[in-house]
């Protein structure tokens, strides 16, 4: 017996909510459809894809190693059902598409192939560049389009935006660290950490934005433009850090754990999406990028596919990545 698509966009479900209430909620059907659906799918996998416990269900090694995949037939499914009404070869032109570091790295990349494919008669200059030479370009015509934190716009006047994923920013810590005991974690337990402190992408004006509500201060010991050094430095018990769902993954290169919970104290969520000159008139490549971003299926648009890892589990080989 194969998995059937209900299977599965179930199981994304869950993976993302933490809970099967929670799934069975935000998919509109009862609580029972969404077990009955799990239980299957783990019976034809022949492996459990999720650890109950009493606040929720967190994914297992496997569950993590399916989620992966589950994504891309979920995707690949949407795409091939709007395929036919979205391939307009007749749309020509060039699209001159800027983008930032962390979305370069961790977002665009899938929604900027699949539109490719879709539009194949539109030429894609994408660059890489930081959030202040993204804002210039757009007033100034360099750009047409932008794919960027757009929690981050300074040029609240002259850049229109349109956020599309807001992911939120929780606490990472090595696996057993004491603080997973706590019902309860704060910025002030956070406070007596050692920090790991991530600066690209201004993640460290961020983070001193939030962290100047309280009374507080984070005890930086490293500041690092990596995100892969910030996960590899907190698996190894060097720190913690409050960093997005977007570029959290459960495991480091060297193939150790990293755990995340949220916080109680209110942290802002990093917000991705489109932006564009306010007084911009935009030419029908930079239109359809637009609608393409906004199109989905079961009201799920294409850029909120985004899973949130939130395993617990054994620290796994080095030779194994994910």
């Amino acid at each position: 017996m194969e998995p059937s698509l209900r299977q599965i966009r179930y199981f994304i479900a869950v993976a993302n909510a933490g809970q099967v209430s929670r799934a069975a909620k935000d998919l509109n059907v009862s609580q029972s459809a969404v077990t009955a659906a799990i239980k299957q799918l783990e019976e034809i996998i022949g492996a459990s894809l999720f650890e109950r416990h009493s606040s929720g269900v967190t994914l297992t090694y496997e569950g993590n190693l399916f989620l992966e995949h589950a994504v891309h037939i979920s995707a690949a499914v949407d795409e091939a059902v709007r395929l036919p009404t979205r391939m307009r070869d007749n749309v020509t032109g060039t699209l001159r598409l800027a983008t930032t570091y962390t979305v370069a790295g961790y977002y665009a990349p899938p929604f900027v192939a699949r539109f490719a494919r879709n539009f194949p008669n539109i030429d894609i200059k994408m660059t890489e560049t930081p959030r202040g030479e993204i804002e210039e370009g757009l007033v100034t015509g360099q750009f047409d389009l932008a794919v960027m934190l757009t929690s981050n716009i300074v040029n609240q006047e002259g850049i229109a935006y349109d956020t599309l994923l807001r992911s939120r920013r929780r606490l990472w810590l090595p696996a057993q660290h004491p603080l997973l005991m706590n019902p309860s974690i704060s910025l002030q337990d956070v406070a007596e950490e050692p920090y790991i402190m991530l600066t690209v992408d201004e993640a460290s004006n961020t983070a001193q934005r939030y962290w100047n509500r309280t009374r507080y201060r984070p005890r930086t010991i490293f500041r690092t433009s990596s995100v892969e050094a910030v996960r590899s430095m907190v698996a190894n018990g060097m720190g913690v850090t409050v960093l997005s769902d977007m570029v959290y993954r459960p495991w480091s290169l060297d193939g150790r754990r990293v755990e995340v919970v949220a916080l109680a104290d209110q942290v802002p969520s990093m917000d991705v999406g489109l932006a564009w000159a306010a007084d911009a008139e935009l030419d029908e490549a930079a239109r359809a990028f637009i609608d393409f971003m906004h199109l989905g299926m079961d009201g799920d648009e294409p850029a909120r596919v985004m899973p949130q890892l939130r395993a617990k589990g054994e620290e796994i080989p080095a030779t194994t990545s994910i």
